[in-house]
């Protein structure tokens, strides 16, 4: 991917990505991390290469939560069936089915100023899986929030990931969310961004919150750790 000013975003980058499987991408600041979630969203148009995505019904969190202020959160996670124009009344059911696999029940009227920023994070998250989406894409979506909400909404997305079966690419800085939500993590070279590393993620799902002090995990976390160090120079 080169972009008009002649930058090199990304070079010669290939993997696949199946139902299943939920593969989380870290690397440098700047390695093309978004750039290649972009790509794969349609958002952007690749300059050399093929990608093969199935774009009809695309769950995409950012990292920021994107909700409509004038809009309570019942009718913030509507909005996509509204505009994919499903029925009224599955709309209803899909809107109600989202907010409570998110743990929103009872915010329903609340407005997005009255959230916390987890809770505007879940809000997103209800808001595509109304559409029950194949591939879910999440471009670092719990780097704004503080570290115990965090856990918890990597506990939570891990467990909506087997129960609703969706596929998910991640992005995000932190090894530890990395190797805890994963069933592969991929470790990117500085810019221009390319595939140096691949590691399988052992870990029966679901994986519970003291997996994270576990002798295996720190230990898977290091070799991720040493690879990222790496792929600086």
């Amino acid at each position: 991917m080169i972009f008009p000013d002649g930058t090199e975003a990304l070079q010669n980058i290939t993997f696949e990505l199946s139902k299943g499987e939920f593969v989380t991408i870290v690397g440098p600041s700047g390695c093309g991390k978004s750039t290649l979630l972009k790509i794969a969203s349609g958002l952007l148009e690749p300059t050399n290469g093929t990608v093969e995505v199935d774009r009809e019904r695309l769950g995409y969190v950012f990292q920021d939560a994107t909700l409509l202020p004038w809009r309570t959160v019942s009718k913030n996670v509507e909005l996509l069936t509204e505009l994919h124009g499903i029925d009224p009344q599955e709309r209803k059911k899909l809107v109600e089915e989202s907010i409570k696999l998110v743990k929103l029940e009872g915010f329903e009227n609340h407005y997005p100023k009255s959230l916390s920023g987890g809770m505007k994070m879940r809000c997103s998250f209800a808001r595509s899986l109304t559409l029950k989406p194949p591939l879910f894409l999440f471009d670092e979506p719990f780097g704004a929030v503080d570290e115990i909400t965090r856990e918890e909404l990597n506990e939570d997305t891990q467990q909506l990931f087997k129960q609703e079966g969706f596929a998910g690419l991640f992005i995000t800085h932190s090894i530890s969310e990395a190797v805890f939500m994963s069933t592969k993590v991929l470790v990117m070279s500085a810019r221009p961004g390319r595939l140096v590393k691949q590691f399988d993620i052992p870990f029966e799902y679901p994986r519970q919150p003291d997996l994270r002090f576990s002798a295996d995990f720190a230990e898977l976390c290091g070799e991720v750790s040493v690879a990222l160090r790496g792929s600086h120079s």
